[in-house]
């Protein structure tokens, strides 16, 4: 019997920046990995820093499913809302496919919605909303998406961890170690919920002490402003003019129709997606874990829905 599979699809919040270990990232995934079964999951983490939907359904999700994995999580959104790209419906496209591939193969997903960057780096209100906007969209799908193939989701968009600067890093933009623990820990506890994971909890204490104070300035001037000037020659013009567009209705008092917009353009980016659903197909047979359900059996997850062989669609220039 094979050990249990966990990959790890996503970008630089999966790859576990803001969690350093060596010269190296860790992250939640690999601390969740650890407490998956004993021994322990065998751990594959595909997640590389700046990723987009795009990547994820491109590059890592054909890796993933090669491996075929017992539980795969997929963490992605952010980097599309800050692109002068950004189309929901591409967005709500990629996902569906790369949720549904896990499906088919009886794979138990993990998936979390999360805070807009906007809020995060306490932007101001005109250059804010339209990104904490796009975010909300993507929460949106990804919230309809979950519900839809029966994955295991944590709301992370919202609460207090979000607000506690105890948990993210110098950057703002990604946990610290704690923030990581703490993803790990939830995710952990849907995982047990389910009769999938076995083995123990993550610890939710950081095991290494926060970054000083001007370990975390010189990240900043070297590293946090290079990934600034790379977001701002991207995203930068086209910001300014939702600024623009922002202030304009704000005068008119008509800024709740950029709102109404937005929720349109969701509703049909999901309207969109086909909803047939077939059977999965069985997992191979894999070492069994003392306490946990077999997946071949079906994915151990609540209101799971089996899932339709797609046919690749075209992907927009």
């Amino acid at each position: 019997m094979r050990p249990v599979r966990y990959v790890a699809l996503g970008d630089s919040l999966t790859e576990g920046v803001g969690d350093p270990v060596g010269n190296g990232w860790r992250g939640w995934a690999a601390l969740l990995a650890r407490g998956l079964c004993e021994p322990p999951a065998a751990f594959t983490n595909l997640a590389v820093s700046g990723a987009q939907t795009r990547d994820v359904l491109e590059a890592q999700l054909p890796a993933a499913l090669a491996l075929r994995p017992d539980v795969a999580s997929v963490l992605v959104g952010v980097n599309d809302t800050l692109r002068r790209t950004f189309d929901i419906h591409h967005v709500a496209e990629r996902l569906d496919k790369v949720y549904a591939a896990f499906a088919r193969q009886g794979t138990a997903l993990l998936t979390a919605c999360l805070p807009d960057p906007g809020s995060m780096l306490g932007l101001p209100g005109v250059l804010g909303h339209p990104l904490a906007r796009r975010q909300r969209a993507v929460n949106t799908v990804v919230h309809a998406l979950s519900e839809r193939y029966g994955a295991l989701h944590v709301h992370a968009a919202e609460g207090d961890w979000v607000d506690d600067r105890e948990m993210w890093s110098s950057d703002r933009l990604h946990p610290g170690e704690r923030g990581h623990r703490q993803l790990a820990v939830r995710f952990h506890g849907l995982l047990v919920d389910a009769g999938i994971a076995s083995g123990t909890a993550p610890a939710p204490e950081p095991e290494f002490p926060p970054p000083t104070k001007s370990a975390s300035l010189l990240w900043l001037a070297t590293a946090g402003t290079a990934w600034v000037v790379r977001r701002c020659n991207d995203l930068l013009p086209q910001l300014l003019r939702l600024a623009v567009d922002e202030m304009r209705h704000r005068a008119r008092g008509t800024s709740g129709q950029l709102d109404v917009r937005a929720a349109q353009a969701v509703s049909m980016a999901l309207a969109s997606l086909s909803l047939s659903v077939p059977e999965p197909m069985p997992l191979p047979e894999h070492r069994a874990v003392p306490g946990q359900r077999s997946l071949s059996e079906g994915v151990a997850v609540p209101g799971q829905h089996s899932v339709p062989e797609q046919q690749p669609e075209p992907e927009a220039a």
